[in-house]
């Protein structure tokens, strides 16, 4: 008997061809995610945000107080109205609470509510919510 091996297949070729496959669906991939990461980039620096002046946004940030805020706390921050009494609104004056709350303790009371207080989140921006808090800062006596 004879031992005759069969003839081998070429598995060389075969290996080529999915090393070539994989490197061309990597590329693919590649270049698809750099675009969708250029269009994330196109998408956020069109709402760049212009710069405003400290007195401006000072401004804006009392407006913001008078218009959503006032109506509990006083346009003084004191909690002096009958709604601010029957709400048990804080008194934003008040130096040792001033002293013992965080900004960020502050913002989220803005932006979540607290107790009676609504929340703003869904209403105003994370910008205005912050020009808010520094606002009530301004406040304190």
């Amino acid at each position: 008997m004879t031992d005759v091996e069969p003839p081998r297949q070429s598995y060389s070729r075969i290996s080529e061809v999915n090393v070539s496959e994989r490197s061309t669906r990597a590329k693919v991939a590649a270049v698809g995610l750099v675009i969708i990461l250029s269009g994330f980039c196109v998408a956020f620096s069109a709402h760049s945000i212009e710069p405003v002046s400290i007195e401006q946004a000072n401004v804006d940030a009392k407006a913001l107080y008078s218009s959503e805020c006032a109506t509990c706390h006083g346009k003084d921050g004191k909690a002096k109205t009958f709604k601010a009494k029957f709400n048990h609104a804080r008194n934003l004056n008040d130096a040792k609470w001033q002293a013992e709350v965080t900004d960020e303790r502050l913002y989220n009371s803005i932006h979540n509510g607290k107790g009676k207080m609504p929340a703003f989140g869904k209403k105003l921006s994370d910008s205005r919510i912050n020009a808010l808090v520094a606002f009530v800062r301004t406040l304190k006596q």
